[in-house]
């Protein structure tokens, strides 16, 4: 498979890409991640990562981009990114001895070929203690992760109660029906 560009700053991502052994560069611009009212959630994580794919694919040529966003989201609500230590913690909070599902939207385009699909894993945290969620909080700052949590961190290993669904997609990837997808692409 020729290089891919991946359209996200994400260490994780890259992390995900270079386990499967997929030769990628990285280009990154800086999107809006607003979103119009009135979308459902997988739209929401699709839109976003469409977003991301089109602010590079005119430097990307020809190559084939790809884009992903995720969302986490309880109940009805979409939880994002916390701004602030409050925020992480009430998320957490919020997450404590809770089902959500965690949304990843990918986009892959080349040129004007578009292929886009959302996956979905439904996790479930024990009940976690203030103490519990200040100490993630103060030590991992996770700040740049929806819901304010990465799963392969101290919260996941010791937090997680069961993980339904691909667990690399709650680290920012669907990475087996994403490289399924890039093949149908390039086959």
């Amino acid at each position: 498979m020729n290089t891919i560009i991946l359209a996200s700053q994400s260490p994780r991502r890259k992390q995900l890409l270079e386990w499967a052994e997929l030769p990628f560069d990285i280009i990154v611009r800086d999107t809006c991640e607003d979103f119009p009212s009135g979308m459902e959630p997988e739209e929401v994580a699709v839109y976003i990562a469409r977003n991301k794919a089109i602010a590079v694919q005119e430097e990307a040529g020809e190559r084939i981009v790809l884009a992903a966003d995720t969302i986490v989201v309880l109940g009805d609500h979409i939880i994002g990114k916390p701004v602030h230590r409050e925020d992480a913690v009430s998320m957490l909070l919020a997450l404590s001895g809770e089902k959500h599902k965690v949304i990843t939207g990918v986009v892959i385009r080349q040129g004007e070929r578009e292929m886009a699909f959302a996956d979905i894993t439904e996790v479930e945290f024990h009940k976690l203690t203030v103490e519990q969620i200040e100490f993630y909080v103060d030590k991992y700052k996770p700040y740049d992760k929806a819901g304010a949590y990465a799963i392969q961190e101290w919260i996941g290993v010791v937090g997680i109660r069961s993980v339904q669904g691909d667990c690399y997609n709650v680290m920012g990837l669907p990475v087996s029906r994403g490289l399924r997808e890039l093949r149908k692409c390039v086959g």
